[in-house]
């Protein structure tokens, strides 16, 4: 079923309370300060039932200018606007206010009701409406139908009535696939059930006994029931108005203007970067670094306007600007926002969100404003390569994706399956993306520092991993670095041999002195190759400088030879040859002792049971008491 939010909008005392009284027999000023000064002053809600069957939410929003900011956290989840115009009083300041804020959010459907028509005549009545759709020209309301009614009369109520449902059959539905989302626009406790929020949902739907979050504290909450329209339901869908029961959470910390979201949904952010279109009528010209007021959904935010494309935007013009906000808020793109001048307070105009999670921009740089241009206009495909693009150097995932874009991660993994297949984006272990562009700098960079080591270093086997990964991935995650380096070994750049890392194709070449020491390293430890000798005793009979002596070493170990533990290293040949030997023993045998094995290698138990050792660390053998058998 369709769920459809009524509002009103329109100048002090032109009888929008009264109004809602008529349509639905209730009052919505529910303040003392209201009734005492008959005015509203914050937002009233209530309900009615349509002829259609379908059950529509109403908010009533104040008139009164000094309350611009209540009526502001009311009016983003309208549907339908009702523009009540007093017949007496006729177009005043803040019904043109109203409208130019309502034009600004988008806002696509509405009626212009004109109230008290009794209290005046015929002629007038048609004067007034000739002003008014002078007045809505150029505006959503254009085309509007003017209504006529008396409230406290009734007259033209019903014929109100049909109009609003006839138009919430042209209305589209709320989006109820997306993340939930939920501006708090109250806060209340209620005795034996604690705090209680409401709002308007947004997108998506909420259930009993589910965990969300408030944003931007991300403190998560659990929903212990759920009322819609006064009666309590175990599921609520984008388009209703909303009263929430939560756990976990004390009143004090929360506020209207804080957000509830599906956890991990979405990411906070200080900074938006979007359009701006100045109202026709706006006063003056908006400047760089103006301070201006924003305001989303139910809160107001302070931010300071970086013009990213123009030196200044007068009345009617529009501009790329990267909005650098106080604190920190969510917001999805395509979002619509209101900015009014921080002092005096008047509505400069509305400000539509491209991207909501920026880095910060320097202005005129021609590379920003192109992108910006793309991500307003490209297909969701593109939009989500330039976000991955734009923030490779941090390896998102799929969920940080997700937030960052406001969609679920199932989306996320469907427009990525082309990016992928086009080779425009890499997907690591864990899903972890990164864009091409960005893997082939990380490739350049790796290539030309292994450049320079083994240029450095031409005896080496190569960088020590961890040694290249504080170089080149400073303080990220360990588990993406080794997937990373993993595609870099498939597509054969460098190769890991044990802990050192090296281009693909490099191989250590050594000199004719080199290979003197290493023909005499190996002839040392082949004389007795079971009981080798000790590696300081070799190099101190060697007649050749230290550092070439100490280059080749490096080399041996771990290639000819083989080091057993701290002190014994042994020929790699000869210690094969004994683990064949070895192995044929078991097999005939079953198993061996250390006696035996000392006996067949004709060694020393010493030697006997580091080479043993060696092959249980290996898991070539297993011991079995006193005895050793095939793993």
């Amino acid at each position: 079923m369709k769920h459809i939010i009524i509002g009103t909008a329109g100048h002090i005392d032109h009888g929008k309370t009264t109004l809602i009284r008529a349509l639905t027999g209730r009052d919505t000023d529910r303040l003392k300060e209201e009734k005492k000064r008959g005015i509203s002053i914050d937002l009233g809600f209530t309900h009615f039932d349509l002829p259609s069957g379908k059950r529509a939410g109403i908010i009533d929003v104040p008139g009164h200018e000094k309350f611009i900011r209540n009526m502001l956290a009311g009016v983003g989840g309208m549907d339908i606007v009702m523009l009540v115009i007093a017949a007496d009083e006729g177009v005043m300041p803040q019904t043109r206010e109203h409208l130019d804020i309502l034009s600004q959010l988008k806002i696509k459907k509405g009626v212009i009701v004109l109230t008290k028509v009794s209290l005046v005549d015929s002629d007038w009545l048609e004067l007034i409406k000739e002003d008014i759709r002078e007045k809505v020209q150029g505006t959503f309301l254009a085309e509007a139908e003017i209504l006529m009614v008396d409230s406290i009369k009734g007259t033209g109520i019903q014929e109100l009535v049909e109009k609003i449902d006839c138009l919430t059959e042209e209305t589209e539905s709320r989006d109820i696939q997306s993340p939930a989302r939920m501006a708090i626009d109250r806060v209340f406790t209620i005795t034996g059930f604690g705090t209680v929020v409401t709002g308007t949902l947004i997108e998506g739907k909420i259930t009993v006994e589910e965990t969300l979050e408030i944003l931007p504290d991300h403190v998560k909450v659990r929903i212990r029931n759920i009322q819609v329209h006064g009666k309590s339901v175990e599921t609520a869908y984008a388009g209703q108005r909303v009263a929430i029961n939560l756990a976990n959470v004390k009143k004090e910390d929360i506020e209207r203007g804080q957000i509830l979201v599906q956890v991990n949904s979405m990411e906070t952010t200080m900074m938006l970067d979007g359009k701006i279109q100045v109202l026709k009528n706006y006063p003056r010209k908006l400047q760089n670094r103006d301070r201006v007021r924003l305001y989303h959904g139910s809160t107001e935010i302070l931010a300071r306007v970086a013009l990213l494309d123009q030196e200044e935007l007068g009345p009617g013009d529009t501009g790329l600007v990267q909005l650098r906000l106080e604190e920190e808020t969510a917001v999805k793109k395509g979002d619509h926002i209101v900015v009014r001048f921080y002092s005096p307070m008047e509505t400069i105009g509305g400000f539509v969100v491209i991207d909501s999670n920026p880095k910060k921009h320097r202005r005129f740089n021609e590379e920003v404003i192109q992108e910006l241009k793309m991500k307003e206009k490209g297909t969701p495909e593109e939009i989500l390569e330039k976000k991955i693009e734009s923030i490779s150097s941090d390896f998102p995932d799929v969920s940080l994706l997700a937030k960052m874009t406001g969609q679920q991660s199932s989306e996320i993994h469907g427009l990525l399956e082309p990016l992928v297949e086009k080779n425009r984006v890499l997907q690591l272990e864990d899903d972890y993306i990164i864009h091409i562009k960005y893997y082939e700098k990380l490739k350049k960079q790796i290539i030309e520092l292994l450049s320079i080591y083994h240029q450095e270093n031409p005896l080496r086997k190569g960088i020590l991993k961890e040694e290249l990964k504080s170089k080149v991935f400073p303080k990220k995650k360990a588990k993406v670095i080794d997937a990373l380096i993993e595609v870099l070994q498939k597509d054969e750049v460098i190769k890991v041999s044990e802990k050192f890392v090296a281009l693909y194709h490099f191989e250590i070449q050594m000199n004719e002195t080199q290979h003197k020491i290493k023909d005499k390293i190996i002839e040392a430890f082949l004389r007795e190759p079971y009981s080798p000798p000790k590696i300081e005793d070799v190099i101190k009979e060697l007649n050749f400088k230290k550092q070439e002596i100490d280059q080749v070493v490096e080399i041996l170990i771990g290639n000819e030879l083989i080091r057993l533990n701290a002190e014994i290293i042994i020929d790699r040949e000869a210690l094969k040859k004994a683990q064949d030997n070895l192995i044929t023993f078991i097999k005939e045998k079953g198993s061996i002792t250390l006696a035996e094995f000392r006996d067949m290698l004709d060694t020393s138990r010493k030697y006997a049971v580091a080479i043993l050792e060696y092959f249980d660390n290996n898991k070539i053998t297993k011991r079995n008491e006193d005895t050793r058998v095939l793993y």
